[in-house]
């Protein structure tokens, strides 16, 4: 988890640098997911000694955190949409090929939690979203990189969005279904 928690918050710098560079929605909607993913990794390791009633809380507020990312992700992609940003579509493929490796390492050292207690069950799910969303950039990146439309970018941007705000509706799902103990 430790591991997990560093390498998502270096791809969350690398990333925020790479999404302004390339100014992808994309790029950043998947960066800001990599500081969601970290900070849930930092609750779900005080989480581990702690008792049921706080590894529920925990879950519920790393919900909550996903959800608000999630919104601020359609915010961003609207903004872009109304301003008019042209990304750059190799720089977003390179940078979601790197993000996608990070994460599918995090993914396999994480998969003993996908059917464990609340807490870490969330700091799974957050990885498997990030490993979809890298993929959708890279689809994006290259779609941008050969056409040239922008409207790809916002798209995938639109659609991590969503997908986060599903994981987050998943999560508070699952904290609320398996009951919080105090």
């Amino acid at each position: 988890m430790r591991i997990a928690l560093a390498l998502n918050l270096a791809m969350f710098v690398i990333g925020t640098t790479a999404g302004l560079w390339a100014q992808s929605s994309g790029l950043l909607a998947d960066a800001l997911d990599m500081l969601s993913d970290a900070a849930a990794y930092a609750m779900a390791l005080i989480a581990v000694a702690r008792g049921p009633a706080f590894k529920h809380r925990s879950a519920r507020l790393s919900g909550i955190l996903l959800f608000v990312l999630g919104l601020g992700i359609f915010v961003d992609v609207a903004r872009r949409a109304l301003g008019g940003t042209e990304p750059v579509g190799g720089v977003m493929m390179v940078f979601a090929l790197l993000s996608l490796a990070v994460n599918a390492t995090v993914l396999r050292m994480l998969a003993r939690f996908r059917t464990g207690e609340v807490h870490l069950r969330a700091t799974y799910l957050f990885t498997r979203a990030d490993v979809v969303a890298n993929l959708g950039v890279f689809v994006s990146g290259a779609i941008v990189a050969i056409t040239g439309l922008r409207w790809a970018d916002l798209v995938t941007g639109f659609l991590i969005g969503a997908y986060v705000v599903r994981e987050a509706t998943e999560i508070l799902r699952d904290s609320r279904k398996r009951g919080s103990p105090a």
